[in-house]
């Protein structure tokens, strides 16, 4: 035997305002959305037929529960259309099985409605269809699941008029204030004129056209509305605009340049509207992710709303869509570029990172923004177009620390180095040499900046034999050998420099000391596969006065403490962590230090 699933409106109800919708409040929109959906129906059969919403709010009298009327001049409904689509969860007038193009209403899902229980334990509805010989019934719902129909001895207009008693704890709801800013909220672009009546006022909610729905005689006044219309919506003031049009999701609305530099943790939200009623003033998924630099207002009429309407479905037509509206920003950027450069400039200034990463995936975007663009180097910040006119070669470090090791020492060279380290700044470069052939690229580290260092003659090598001797003795426990050569710049007394194998057993001695022991054993096991290419180097400036004094020295326990010093220095001006076994030769060599001074002739007072 079959049997029917039983439905239990309690728990509905509870799933609704819980987990669905977003809270109460959204049973305004659900019932401008009924309305709407009820005119656009009527209009289908009266083409000439003007819609027109209007709520009003009853004053309250003593104790009475506040009273809220929604009323609608649209279609309306016959009496075994209320039993079909009032009475049955999940059953909508929109479906296709009526014939008519499911887009083209707001609400699909046959659960509108019931969001009204949330604030009311009881739904009233009197509705009169148009149709030729339809009476005016009326519907009453109840919390408890049960519902009753009557024919009422009246003529009624064709359209709904909906009821709702305010319950125990949703009164704010039902305040004019509340109402009015929740009506407003949800459907200023909505295109019927809603109006709302309460305390012997009429107010109309949606007399503000949105500026891509009007027609300007000058393009300073469309930019003064567009972005007079940004600030309202989000309640500050933005760079610029950019028009969005879009034929896939028939999408149209507008995106506002942020007036500083977002983080790239955060995602733009956005404010979309499904059928010019509002969906989400958070969606994330609307715009490419390179395109954080913009908030934007949109109304979409052809796009899969999910059940709550708060979201879009993540299918082919929004990631069509999302494409559309990138190649509208790209663009706007481009025409930037043809027609006001110092515009461009100012937001390069402000959103350089945005622009980077659409030119990492759009070569022609690339060839007409890469030398705009800026980037650190070790002489300054300069666009690359700067850059590569007093340069034939781009040199760059794609490794923060090594970069601020040698940026001196480059400097010294005569070298400009390109700190390529951040986003996509590394990525930018490799692609210089396949857009433009013949363009020179070099990567540098601290062994490329030594390669140019000069050699010590034969008899000044012979000279500090000694030192050299015992610095590789010393460094060799640190997997370092020692180099003496002559460079600039000469306050610097030692530098050092490393393979990125070396680098790599570094970084896994130092996670090997926080470890527990078999995450030790595994990192052991990489480490010992890198012990024969990993390797480093301390080079002494042959130039520094300090150096050729301690090469010099014929106190070997002074020799040592110095060596030990001048390595931890070398780390540390690298921004290089020390591990255990440095931190050790740190405070043995600084305590060496102080007791070889006290130890010296003068030094110790009995």
């Amino acid at each position: 035997m079959d049997y029917k699933f039983q439905i239990n409106l309690g728990g509905i109800i509870d799933l609704l305002s819980n987990h669905l919708y977003s809270g109460p409040q959204v049973y305004v929109r659900e019932l401008l959305q009924n309305g709407v959906d009820a005119i656009v129906a009527r209009i289908k059969v009266e083409p000439a037929h003007g819609g027109e919403i209007n709520i009003r709010i009853s004053d309250r009298v003593g104790d009475e529960p506040p009273r809220l009327v929604f009323e609608d001049n649209g279609i309306g409904l016959t009496e075994e259309e209320i039993h079909r689509f009032l009475a049955t969860i999940g059953q909508t007038s929109k479906r296709d099985e009526l014939g008519e193009r499911r887009s083209d209403y707001i609400g699909q899902f046959g659960i509108g409605l019931l969001s009204c229980f949330v604030v009311s334990d009881e739904i009233v509805v009197v509705t009169r269809s148009a149709k030729d010989g339809a009476q005016t019934m009326e519907w009453r719902g109840r919390s408890d699941g049960t519902y009753s129909i009557s024919v009422l001895d009246e003529e009624a207009a064709p359209g709904t008029r909906v009821s709702l008693q305010c319950k125990g704890g949703s009164e704010r709801f039902f305040e004019p204030e509340m109402v009015q800013d929740l009506a407003s909220h949800y459907g200023s672009l909505l295109p019927y004129p809603i109006r709302l009546a309460a305390k012997g006022e009429t107010v109309l909610i949606n007399a503000e056209l949105p500026p891509w729905r009007e027609s300007f005689a000058s393009s300073q006044l469309e930019r003064e509305a567009y972005l007079s219309y940004g600030d309202k919506a989000f309640e500050m003031s933005f760079f610029d605009y950019v028009p969005l049009r879009s034929a896939t999701g028939d999408v149209q609305g507008a995106a506002f340049v942020l007036p500083f530099s977002p983080s790239l943790a955060t995602r733009a939200k956005h404010k979309v509207y499904l059928k010019n009623m509002l969906v989400s003033e958070s969606a994330e998924s609307l715009l490419p992710d390179w395109a954080f630099f913009v908030k934007c207002v949109v109304n979409a009429d052809d796009l899969r709303p999910t059940a709550s309407r708060e979201s879009f479905y993540e299918d082919e037509a929004l990631a069509a869509t999302r494409d559309a509206l990138g190649a509208c920003l790209k663009q706007y950027l481009i025409g930037l570029a043809k027609d006001s450069p110092r515009r461009l400039q100012r937001l390069i200034s402000l959103h350089y990172l945005s622009i980077k990463a659409l030119a990492v995936d759009d070569d022609e975007f690339y060839q007409l923004f890469i030398d705009w663009l800026p980037f650190e180097t070790n002489l300054g910040r300069m666009s690359l177009g700067e850059y590569r006119k007093r340069h034939t070669t781009v040199r760059f470090v794609p490794d923060l620390d090594q970069f601020r090791q040698i940026a001196s020492v480059a400097a010294a060279q005569q070298l400009c180095i390109i700190n390529a380290a951040y986003t996509y700044d590394t990525d930018l470069l490799q692609r210089l040499p396949h857009l433009y052939p013949g363009t020179q690229l070099e990567v540098v580290d601290t062994t490329t900046i030594t390669h140019s260092f000069e050699y010590l003659t034969l008899d000044e090598q012979a000279q500090i034999a000694d030192f050299t001797r015992l610095a590789d003795g010393m460094l060799r426990p640190f997997n370092c050998s020692s180099e003496i050569r002559r460079f600039s710049p000469v306050e610097l007394p030692a530098l050092y420099n490393s393979s990125s194998e070396a680098n790599f057993q570094r970084s896994i001695e130092m996670s090997k000391e926080v470890s527990d022991p078999l995450w030790s054993s595994v990192l052991e096991h990489f480490a010992d596969g890198l012990l024969d290419d990993a390797h480093a180097q301390l080079c002494f400036n042959y130039n520094n006065r300090l150096i050729q004094k301690i090469t010099h020295l014929r106190d070997e326990t002074l020799l040592r403490l110095s060596v030990q010093m001048l390595y931890v220095q070398a780390l540390l001006l690298g921004h290089r962590p020390l591990n255990s076994k440095e931190m050790g030769l740190l405070n043995e060599g600084l305590l060496g230090l102080i007791e070889w001074g006290v130890d010296t002739e003068g030094g110790w007072i009995q």
